[in-house]
């Protein structure tokens, strides 16, 4: 078990790495040295997966975007907005198939609501995070968990 607690890790590398939605790319953590870094899925070079698999406690895979998580998140988000026409529209946004392009679009012109989104949203990834960090053993200095 490595002492792990001093581990620099680049938060908005990582934030980015559990919003990234492209199933098509893996995204690490270096246990050793924070770098979060990402591969295409199939990235043809055996002894870049070898590597990976011989040191599987250095390399982590940073899980898949949560597209259930998201949902469920974004569902949340719309009960609460208190304007009814807003809420119509997202509603109908929500069920449509790019449902997260049209969503943002129609915040842009609520900007306190497109705020609340991203807070809401932050929290949901930023805890995603934190859960996996502890799960991995892994405290970031710097967010204080």
């Amino acid at each position: 078990m490595h002492n792990m607690r001093n581990l620099e890790i680049v938060w908005d590398d990582l934030m980015e790495a559990f919003e990234n939605p492209d199933p098509d790319m893996i995204y690490f953590l270096d246990r050793e040295t924070g770098e979060i870094f990402s591969v295409p899925a199939d990235y043809d070079d055996d002894p870049f997966w070898d590597e990976v698999e011989a040191q599987n406690d250095r390399y982590l895979t940073i899980p898949a975007f949560d597209y259930a998580q998201e949902r469920q998140m974004v569902h949340a988000f719309i009960q609460g907005v208190q304007n009814d026409g807003l809420k119509a529209m997202l509603v109908r946004a929500f069920v449509g198939k790019q449902s997260h392009g049209r969503l943002s679009e129609i915040l842009s012109f609520y900007p306190e609501e497109q705020e609340r989104f991203n807070a809401v949203r932050e929290e949901l990834i930023t805890g995603r995070v934190g859960q996996w960090l502890e799960e991995h053993d892994i405290y970031p200095p710097e967010r204080g968990f």
